[in-house]
């Protein structure tokens, strides 16, 4: 069986790591969970269908490994490169972060 060339730039961090998305179509605010994350790349998952070339604001927190050791809020742009349907109603989305801005941080 041949393997599929992987084309991504940058190496992806395995993290799961809560997003709030919106997208430009005005729909609501969802929720979703990440499954990995690159500087220019994100899978995550989804309850919402959202269409592949769909562009996305997302909010998170990227992990330490991305960001020189501690954590930071940041919002991406992106837009949506691929949608998988997964078993339980799920979506996966993988995207391609175009731009990304560090936010200050959120006092608990």
């Amino acid at each position: 069986m041949a393997s599929k060339t992987d084309r991504r730039s940058a190496p992806r961090t395995i993290a799961t790591v809560p997003v709030r998305l919106k997208t430009a179509t005005g729909l609501p605010e969802v929720a979703a969970q990440t499954r990995d994350i690159s500087t220019n790349g994100v899978f995550l998952y989804t309850d919402s269908r959202i269409a592949e070339g769909s562009n996305l604001e997302m909010v998170l927190i990227l992990p330490p490994d991305l960001t020189a050791g501690e954590k930071c809020w940041v919002c991406c742009q992106a837009t949506v490169l691929r949608v998988e349907t997964t078993p339980g109603q799920k979506f996966g989305l993988a995207a391609k972060i175009e731009r990304m801005n560090f936010l200050p941080e959120i006092p608990a």
